[in-house]
């Protein structure tokens, strides 16, 4: 029996680039057989070493999660199967305050106030409401624009970065001259010029577990605009810690996502769907493998779309759902999402009560902690740690003709961008196949973009008993940076 199952943006690459496979079989358990004896790179991904499926990964038969019969769950023609990899009835309004409309607020928010679902009482509740956004990138930007233009009364917003060139594509709130601006200067402006009397609370600082309830308890929910698992695992549990709900949203090259976690609600929270992270570098950033700008739109103003009905407590909130979107095939997807009862921070039984390393638990070297502005991952240096070079090290070893191998693990796309002169091209998915490739008796000096993927290349390959191994800090946009301006930044 012939099956169609649809593959994730993210895992395309290992399954030759197709966006549905068939493949053949009379339960998941065959037909992922099946899946993987076509495409043997996706096993690694779907699979842990004991053969289980991985906690990252949920498979769907139609909308149904298959956790609770596992992979021997019986499928039939007809059915429609899905991986979802995670890469990130109405209800009482959340808000029981309401401010007063001014005359110019009446006049401002009109269109607004002939809706039925809104009018007078909808809309003061907006106004009373408080939201913070964790990031001001690609999903903070849309998001922030929409909710102050909605009339949300405050927004705070948690942001480090400043505004860079590669953020213009995506990141609207931000402008060209803001180029070198920190993001909540930005921000600031452009929400102030929309709404002047909008009460903008900046946060200058990462998120962390040391400040999260602290930020976050005064806010009446959190949207979650960040791309990185440390930060969206930390969000996640101090939201259900202060029974906040928490709008959940991520982005990926063609596809996005979003839900709402509210167990306080009688929703699941995002542990719920997936207790643990994928082992890192095994899920690529938007920073590593790219996004569409206006997939950031597309999926900010769902989450803007449904912090406005958790306000005023209409519609059918995202809770215990998935949305998914696929731009290419413009099509969207809902599968459920349940509540797990065992679920470690918000089940029966909690074992988590008090927030966590999550860098520990995502099993990322602080080094490559990532930010917070949504869809770009911020690389600090922070200090060569003991397998670091610095360009300038690279520079004098080319300049002295030393005898190593210069090896770039980027994707083939970003080689198309740039390129260090005289450097093998290894992208780093295709590095467990291939490392033999690479001599032993050699120094290899490994580089990406900014110096995350190389570092995971050279833990790899450290593993396989390499032991004359180092990765350049800071990678190809250090180079271009402060030793050769010719080459392009991205």
């Amino acid at each position: 029996m012939a099956i169609t199952i649809t593959v994730p943006t993210a895992l395309r690459r290992f399954a030759g680039n197709q966006p549905s496979v068939e493949v053949a079989g009379h339960t998941i358990q065959e037909i992922l057989k099946d899946l993987i004896r076509q495409h043997p790179q996706l096993g690694q991904h779907l699979y842990d070493k004991d053969g289980k499926l991985r906690n990252f990964v949920r498979i769907y038969v139609n909308d149904e999660d298959i956790r609770a019969t596992g992979d021997h769950t019986p499928v039939k023609e007809g059915d429609e199967i899905a991986i979802v990899p995670s890469i990130a009835g109405g209800v009482e309004p959340i808000i029981k305050d309401r401010a007063k409309l001014t005359n110019d607020d009446i006049k401002r928010y009109s269109r607004h106030l002939i809706l039925p679902e809104v009018g007078m009482e909808g809309q003061e509740r907006i106004k009373a409401a408080k939201v913070l956004l964790i990031g001001s990138g690609g999903l903070g930007s849309p998001l922030a624009l929409y909710l102050t233009a909605a009339g949300v009364g405050t927004i705070g917003m948690v942001e480090f970065d400043t505004v860079d060139f590669s953020n213009l594509q995506r990141q609207i709130l931000h402008f060209t001259p803001d180029v070198g601006k920190h993001k909540l200067q930005s921000a600031e402006e452009k929400l102030k010029a929309i709404n002047p009397n909008l009460k903008f609370i900046p946060h200058k600082t990462k998120i962390t577990s040391d400040n999260a309830l602290d930020l976050i308890k005064d806010y009446d929910l959190v949207i979650d605009g960040t791309d990185n698992f440390p930060t969206r695992y930390l969000v996640n549990d101090a939201c259900v810690m202060l029974k906040k709900p928490n709008v959940y949203g991520s982005i990926f090259r063609f596809e996005g996502m979003a839900s709402v976690f509210a167990p306080h609600l009688g929703g699941p929270c995002y542990r719920c769907w997936y207790p643990e992270p994928p082992p890192p570098g095994m899920v690529p950033s938007c920073a590593e493998g790219g996004v569409l700008g206006v997939i950031c739109g597309i999926i900010g103003n769902i989450q803007a779309n449904e912090a406005v009905k958790l306000i005023i407590g209409k519609g059918k909130p995202l809770m215990g759902r998935l949305l998914r979107f696929d731009a290419m095939d413009m099509s969207f997807r809902e599968y459920k999402i349940p509540k797990d009862p065992n679920c470690p921070v918000c089940g029966k039984n909690p074992t988590i009560t008090k927030l966590i390393d999550y860098l520990e638990f995502c099993g990322i070297g602080r080094g490559e902690a990532g930010g917070t502005s949504g869809d770009s991952i911020v690389e600090e240096d922070e200090g060569l740690g003991p397998d670091d070079i610095s360009v300038e090290t690279l520079k004098k070893m080319r300049d002295a003709k030393q005898d190593f191998i210069l090896v770039d693990v980027r994707n083939p796309d970003e080689f198309q961008i740039s390129q260090i002169e005289g450097s093998v091209k290894l992208p780093l998915p295709d590095l467990p196949q291939r490392f033999q490739e690479l001599p032993k008796d050699k120094l290899l000096v490994v580089h990406c973009k900014m110096g995350g993927r190389s570092a995971r290349a050279v833990n790899f390959l450290k593993q396989q008993g390499y032991s004359q191994v180092k990765n350049v800090a800071g990678g190809i946009n250090a180079w271009a940076e402060r030793i050769d301006p010719d080459i392009p930044q991205y």
